[in-house]
């Protein structure tokens, strides 16, 4: 299911100097975030939660992972290159699976990684908080990839979508109203965060048994979509 020539080209395409920059972006804005707030506040547990729940897990984390997801795929479909690699003898749920393991390495390590360090600024991870939305960050980043890699598959407008998906509905509805607040990955992994914290800190809208379910069911659900996609355009190609 993974393959390793596939995976190469991926991590070439999202790895670029200009993707690569943009990737850079925003987790340097979290640190220098996080530091000032440390530098101008002090340590505080309640303001390392805000700080990482409402930029790292609520805005950084789903754009990275719009990057990551619609770029493993998007740009070969949109300049026509993915003919020859669906030319080769390679099965698409291959391709789409390894393209989905590369989108959420990216993602994990330009997200997760700087949520930890910027955790650390802000209190020393006191009340596990640094730990608890690192955690956040990976679980999210796993559904966040899966999706976007599927609509990277579907459409052609797949950042433009994304970006308003990430921006509108996990950043601005995910977090304001009660009813989108269910169907938000933001709110799926912050039940994990809950769990790692403790209750009292970190509160999220949705049952951590409900929110691992969602998780690995929306993750499933898109790895398995975009295969079936992939399919599809193959068939068109060859007529």
């Amino acid at each position: 299911m993974y393959n390793p020539t596939v995976a190469r080209l991926t991590y070439r395409a999202l790895l670029g100097r200009r993707r690569a920059a943009i990737l850079f972006v925003l987790p340097a804005l979290l640190l220098l975030i996080a530091a000032a707030v440390r530098t101008f506040n002090g340590a505080d547990d309640q303001i390392a939660a805000d700080v990482l729940g409402g930029f790292a897990l609520a805005t950084m984390v789903p754009l990275i992972g719009v990057i990551a997801g619609t770029g493993a795929i998007g740009p070969e479909i949109d300049d026509g290159s993915i003919v020859y690699l669906l030319a080769k003898p390679v099965k698409r749920p291959t391709i789409i699976f390894t393209k989905l393991i590369v989108a959420i390495a990216v993602t994990m390590v330009f997200s997760a990684v700087p949520t930890f360090l910027a955790g650390l600024i802000l209190n020393g991870n006191g009340r596990q908080v640094a730990v608890a939305y690192t955690v956040a960050a990976l679980v999210a980043s796993i559904a966040y990839s899966a999706l976007f890699l599927l609509l990277g598959t579907v459409s052609r407008h797949a950042v433009v979508i994304g970006l308003v998906y990430a921006l509108l509905w996990e950043a601005l509805f995910g977090s304001l109203i009660a009813g989108a607040r269910t169907l938000s990955v933001q709110q799926w992994a912050l039940a994990v965060a809950e769990k790692v914290s403790g209750e009292g800190l970190i509160a999220s809208d949705v049952a951590l048994p409900v929110a691992t379910v969602l998780l690995a069911g929306v993750t499933v659900a898109a790895t398995w979509y975009a295969g079936q996609k992939l399919r599809t355009l193959t068939l068109a190609g060859d007529e």
